[in-house]
Order: C-alpha cells, then sequence, then structure tokens
C-alpha cells in the first residue's frame, strides 16, 4: 500500500470501522477483487459525512459499493477509499403510497416489503440484485421496469458531505444511466411513489419471474448480473450465443451454459479472466454483426501490474 496511506490520521473524521488493504472479494457477488487501500464501513450519517471529508482532506479518489453486484474490481485493487454501503444504512418506511429506502437496502427486499404493503410498482425490482443506492445510479431495471419510472428524489451526499435532494428530472436518467455515473455522489436514501395493488396478484408474477430466472440463469454460481447492456432491437446473449460463445472458458470464468450474458466464477476466477472474455465477446460480436456490446458492469481498480 502507498505510503502516504498509512501515515494517515483517520481519527478526526470519526471514523470507527477503518480497514487498511482491505481484499475485495468478499464484498462482490463475483468473489473476485483485488485490495482497496482503504475500506471505509460507516456506522451512520455522520460517518459517511466523516469519510467524504477524510477524502477531500487527503486528497483520495472515492469509490462506492453497496452489495457488489455489478462491480467487477481488478486484481490489482482499488486505490484510494471505496466507502462500503452496508446494513446500517437498510432502513425502509412506508408512508401511504411512498415507499422511502436507504441505500444500503437489498433492491429485492425493499421490492418485497413494497408487495406486503400492497403497492404496486417495485416488483419489477425484485429480479435486480444489488442495493438501493446502485439501482438508483444505474437507473436498473428489469421486466420492463425502470427505477425511473417510481423514483421520485434520492438524497445524495457531495464530496463536502452536504446532503442534496435530487429529483427524478435532476437525475437525468436514460437506459442504465443516471447523472451520477457522470457527477458521482453518496446515494443516502431514494423515495419511490408506487400505487394500490393486488397482493396476491403480484406474489404470484414475481413467484413466475422468480422460477423463470432460476431456469435461465446461473443463480448458484458467483456472478455480477448481466454483463452487457442488450444493443437496441436484440439481446446481447442472443448475440454472444448466436457466435458460439456459450461456455467458453478462461481461467476460473466462463460465460455461462445457462444463459449467455453471464459470466460466472467457477471457484478460482481471477478479474483477468473475466476481462478476457468480456473483450473476445466484444471483438467477435462485431466481427460477425457490426455490433457494439457496451458493458453494463462497473469495473473497478487497476490490473494486478498496477499495484
Amino acid at each position: 500500500m502507498p505510503s502516504p496511506l498509512t501515515q494517515m490520521d483517520v481519527r478526526p473524521f470519526g471514523l470507527t470501522d477503518v480497514r487498511w488493504n482491505e481484499p475485495m472479494a468478499p464484498y462482490t457477488t463475483w468473489r473476485i477483487g483485488g485490495p482497496a487501500d482503504l475500506l471505509v464501513v460507516p456506522h451512520n450519517l455522520e460517518e459517511l459525512r466523516g469519510a467524504m471529508r477524510l477524502a477531500k482532506h487527503y486528497g483520495l479518489p472515492w469509490t462506492v459499493i453497496g452489495r457488489g453486484s455489478n462491480v467487477l474490481v481488478l486484481d490489482g485493487g482499488i486505490r484510494g477509499m471505496v466507502i462500503w454501503m452496508h446494513d446500517a444504512f437498510a432502513d425502509v418506511r412506508v408512508d401511504g403510497c411512498l415507499l422511502r429506502a436507504q441505500a444500503g437496502r437489498s433492491f429485492v427486499s425493499a421490492a418485497h416489503i413494497a408487495i406486503r404493503h400492497h403497492l404496486a410498482g417495485l416488483e419489477f425490482a425484485t429480479g435486480i440484485p444489488g442495493s438501493v443506492g446502485g439501482a438508483v445510479m444505474m437507473n436498473a431495471g428489469a421486466y420492463g421496469g425502470e427505477v425511473k419510472d417510481v423514483l421520485v428524489w434520492a438524497d445524495v451526499m457531495d464530496e463536502d458531505g452536504q446532503l442534496i435532494r435530487l429529483t427524478n428530472a435532476d437525475l437525468r436518467f436514460a437506459y442504465r444511466y443516471s447523472i451520477l455515473k457522470d457527477h458521482p455522489k453518496v446515494v443516502v436514501e431514494a423515495a419511490f411513489a408506487l400505487r394500490p395493488g393486488d397482493g396476491e396478484a403480484m406474489v404470484k408474477q414475481v413467484r413466475a419471474w422468480s422460477m423463470r430466472r432460476a431456469s435461465t440463469q446461473p443463480l448458484s454460481q458467483p456472478n455480477c448480473g448481466s454483463v452487457f447492456r442488450n444493443p437496441p432491437g436484440t439481446h446481447a446473449a442472443r448475440l454472444i450465443e448466436a457466435a458460439g460463445l456459450k461456455g467458453l472458458r478462461r481461467g476460473g470464468a466462463q460465460i455461462s451454459e445457462k444463459h449467455a450474458n453471464f459470466i460466472v466464477n467457477l471457484g478460482d476466477a481471477r478479474a483477468e479472466d473475466v476481462l478476457w472474455l468480456i473483450r473476445h465477446a466484444q471483438e467477435t460480436v462485431r466481427k460477425l454483426f457490426d455490433v457494439e456490446l457496451e458493458t453494463e458492469v462497473r469495473i473497478l481498480g487497476e490490473p494486478a501490474s498496477g499495484r
């Protein structure tokens, strides 16, 4: 780890859970990733504010991790500070048809709470692994629904530790995009406008989707979710399978035999294995079909040679 980081004094910033040179694999659903120079686990809003001020004071680059889906951490790890938004930020409140969920809450869990309150609009989220914060940042979607369809506002924290409320319009949502991708801030809480629904019908629909996922996706193997965005008018999985790449293996990583837009960790995969498969799929699909596959997964950190 770079020596200036080892000399940092974190005490003035009120942080109670700081982990140095922390391997990131346990924090991602792919179970892949080198160490973060510094991992901060805020246990309340003041500690999150302290983390942001720490980063600004020392000029540290910072990254936010939620539940670790849709993320590939490279083998060399992440320079600077990683903020892990975990179960300390997992409160959910329901007020009429408004559901408010903190950023560390599982998006799936928030959706099931809505269903238990007979509120419709978040059923699509039952198919999206990851946190509420990550879902807002990337405008996550499934089954024809997206965050932009139901989000009212999101409270975010800037680099000065100030809370800012951004409306749906402020976030400038597009396909798998919000303005937070280009102007990073830490999502703290989000509010979703839902509507009264038929609880029994929603449960039936969600169960059907769950059974379909179990039969078509490699849920029993470590993965990040969908690797590529779907190109206009088609599906990434369809193109990858048509290119003959389904089941292709590199090291401990494999393009899933069950769903070609998933890359699975067979047990000892490294990020470099996954990256090779990603790039090979992109090059092959480009050559055969003249289609550019864009990654949906966030690639963080540095390759092993960057350490």
